[in-house]
């Protein structure tokens, strides 16, 4: 499923960019969002579908080089234990993820370079030659080597980070957070059972929290930008970068309108979500702020936590 990070993220884009729009539409505003996401979700599915590419490439380069009029001994009789991978053979027969793929129109067909370039650095991968050497020929093997694929190969790769910025401006930082989930899917497989896909939401108070987040955010923003003005006095408010104070603006909401979200959890999201977002010296302005506000929100009992260890909090 999608973070609340990564929730927290996607509205915090879609209200910088309604906010520079100055437009009044909150419907169409929330639907972006939910489409935003589901880019997320599209995302997730075609890192997946990236090994199943690749094994098919592999696959292709196998039979080419298996049907030369005089193959090598090590061209007629390929090693295949990539091509047979247990984890990737399950995600190409996946009904539900295949379904989806259609469904969305989601494919490579179009990035047959990228492929390319990801099969010529894999024949060179260390990791990869240990792999397909290695005496250990187990689901577990590999499920350890797609997550090491994943994690090591894959993500950090520049080509693939270029395609996709050009591809759609919803995955401009999705990256990371979606290779997580890649990730967390590949640990949850077990031998016995069908490919683990995860939900788009953890469940429904996630998709219902994230469009509360946006709207109440957009609703309470004249309310919350009081609040701000009164404890960074010794700030020109007008100086401030906008993305400041949207990020405090989201922060109050969090903490007053969801009861079972601890106020250091909002806290430190939204501290971190400003190393990225805003200024290098944006996260300390921001923490010492909302410090001053959440103590005053308290105090005037407008946060109230419930739920098991959180009433009382401090």
């Amino acid at each position: 499923m999608i973070s609340r990070r990564l929730l927290r993220v996607k509205a915090l884009q879609i209200l910088y960019a309604y906010r520079a729009s100055e437009s009044d539409n909150l419907n169409k505003t929330e639907k972006e969002l939910i489409f935003s996401i589901e880019k997320s979700y599209d995302l997730y599915h075609l890192i997946l579908l990236l090994l199943v590419d690749l094994a098919n490439y592999a696959t292709q380069r196998t039979d080419i080089a298996k049907s030369k009029y005089f193959p090598t001994s090590e061209e007629a009789n390929p090693n295949t234990r990539f091509i047979d991978n247990r984890i990737i053979t399950r995600i190409a027969e996946s009904r539900k993820f295949s379904n989806y793929l259609d469904t969305r129109k989601i494919s490579w067909s179009n990035e047959e370079e990228l492929i390319k370039s990801f099969y010529r650095l894999l024949m060179e991968w260390e990791v990869y030659q240990e792999y397909m050497n290695s005496p250990d020929d187990s689901f577990n093997q590999d499920k350890k080597f797609i997550s090491r694929m994943v994690a090591e190969f894959i993500l950090p790769n520049e080509y693939l980070l270029q395609v996709l910025e050009e591809q759609s401006i919803y995955w401009n930082d999705d990256l990371e957070f979606i290779g997580s989930m890649v990730i967390k899917t590949l640990s949850r497989w077990k031998e016995s059972s069908e490919m683990p896909v995860l939900s788009m939401f953890s469940n429904d108070d996630d998709r219902q929290y994230v469009i509360d987040l946006l709207r109440k955010t957009v609703t309470h923003a004249d309310e919350y930008e009081v609040i701000i003005k009164k404890f960074s006095e010794n700030w020109d408010f007008e100086r401030l970068a906008n993305m400041d104070i949207l990020i405090m603006q989201m922060a109050i909401c969090e903490a007053v309108n969801f009861p079972s979200i601890p106020a250091k959890v909002t806290l430190n999201e939204y501290i971190e979500i400003s190393k990225y977002y805003s200024t290098e010296k944006s996260s300390y302005f921001i923490n010492g702020i909302l410090d001053k506000v959440f103590l005053q929100l308290r105090a005037d009992n407008k946060i109230k936590k419930t739920g098991r260890g959180l009433i009382g909090e401090v």
